[in-house]
């Protein structure tokens, strides 16, 4: 199964330019098309109902093109979900460390894609 990296996920409590709204995790994100290092920012509601290392830690994510494959056997801390039309996420905790599964439909691999 191949991964290619998208971008690294920081969670901040400072209002960022440009951000969506994501209203199943009630965070607010960046694109990480428009940073230069292809960073995207997370900005959690305080009601929000991510809680643990994926609010607390940063993450890095991977394009893939199984989903199903990509999480088998992992420990997931976020299952699968549909943020917008075309694109489904998963995250995961591996070796200590924050991992994002994206998987882009229709040929889409950037958000920008998807709009």
């Amino acid at each position: 199964m191949g991964r290619i990296f998208h971008h690294i996920g920081l969670p901040t409590q400072e209002k960022q330019p440009n951000e969506s709204y994501v209203e199943d995790t009630k965070v607010w994100v960046t694109d990480p098309a428009d940073h230069p290092y292809r960073v995207e920012f997370l900005r959690f509601e305080n009601d929000s109902p991510v809680t643990g290392p994926l609010r607390d830690m940063p993450h890095v994510a991977y394009r893939v093109d199984d989903m199903a494959a990509a999480v088998a056997g992992k420990e997931i801390i976020l299952e699968p979900f549909t943020p917008m039309a075309g694109l489904s996420v998963a995250f995961v905790k591996e070796d200590g460390a924050v991992i994002e599964f994206m998987k882009f439909e229709g040929g889409a691999t950037e958000f920008a894609d998807l709009a």
